[in-house]
């Protein structure tokens, strides 16, 4: 399913963040954020088990400690939720955002050695909670590494307390 093209039936069409509890976020967050999102719905590969396809509207939350897929069709037909445990993204979301404020803070004054060591950390970081999100929707919901990888970005955005 990795090479699902963008116009295939098995893909998020839109994303809607649950962010009721986000008041402020940093410049950097927001435009990550924002990219993370373009990116997704410009080329995804979302296939729900048992599924006929979509496209897929999807609303991403974190409710009660728990990651919440709330499924759609396009035309608003429910198609199911998906709820995960957030305890095993804990520590790799943590770490991650160490990691990115360590990253942010030196780009305003290291050297670029330094700064592309702490990059390739926190892009190292990111894979991992990628390909543990990816593990964890396996049986539910099948997603290529891009999509992981964005997906990731959005739960560690929704993670933002203001």
């Amino acid at each position: 399913m990795d090479t699902l093209d963008s116009n295939s039936r098995f893909r998020i069409a839109e994303l809607v963040l649950d962010e009721h509890t986000v008041t402020r976020r940093s410049p950097d967050v927001e435009h990550e954020r924002k990219v993370a999102i373009f990116d997704l719905l410009e080329e995804n590969s979302f296939a729900p088990e048992g599924s006929d396809g979509g496209p897929y509207l999807l609303h991403l939350a974190i409710e009660e400690n728990r990651l919440v897929f709330d499924i759609k069709l396009e035309n608003g037909e429910d198609h199911g939720k998906i709820i995960l445990s957030l305890s095993p993204f804990r520590k790799i979301i943590k770490d991650y955002f160490l990691i990115c404020e360590s990253y942010y803070d030196a780009i305003k004054t290291a050297a670029p050695a330094q700064i592309e060591a702490i990059d390739m950390g926190r892009r190292g970081l990111h894979n991992e909670g990628s390909e543990l999100l990816k593990m964890r929707l396996a049986g539910k919901v099948e997603i290529d590494f891009d999509t992981a990888r964005r997906l990731f970005t959005l739960i560690c955005v929704l993670h933002i307390k203001g």
